[in-house]
């Protein structure tokens, strides 16, 4: 990793916990825009772009998950984090309470469960609300 002093590091590694949770935002509340929409007749959650950008990026989470490797955003924000000398227990405001909201501590079996089954829902969701045409989609 290329070196930054500690407060550039840690600037960085705040900016990608950001990106982290917005990823996370995406990922949760796509799925459920998707379900919400489709019932409700929202044009918009049939758009292709949205929905194959939503299914890659969870298929990549649930590959990723399978072969047992952390996310890179994660790999990348810790790495930042220790070039900056933060400990979790000096961690600002924003940092703890965006970190508590998408880090848990559990056996690794758990977030393969978790995470193919969130998969198999998305996957769920092409059938359920099934991707419109360009057209049909309010491009």
């Amino acid at each position: 990793m290329t070196r930054f002093d500690p407060q550039t590091a840690g600037i960085l590694a705040d900016a990608i916990l950001v990106l982290h949770v917005l990823v996370v935002a995406f990922v949760v509340g796509g799925l459920v825009l998707i379900l919400i929409g489709g019932a409700s007749g929202w044009r918009w959650v049939r758009h292709r772009g949205f929905r194959w950008t939503h299914l890659a990026l969870v298929g990549y989470i649930v590959a990723q998950t399978w072969f047992g490797e952390l996310c890179p955003l994660t790999v990348w924000e810790q790495d930042l984090r220790d070039v900056a000398g933060r400990t979790t227990h000096d961690q600002g405001f924003i940092e703890y309470w965006l970190a508590r909201l998408i880090f848990f501590e559990a056996p690794w079996w758990v977030f393969v469960a978790a995470y193919t089954a969130f998969g198999a829902l998305v996957a769920g969701a092409w059938w359920w609300v099934r991707p419109g045409r360009r057209e049909d989609a309010g491009t």
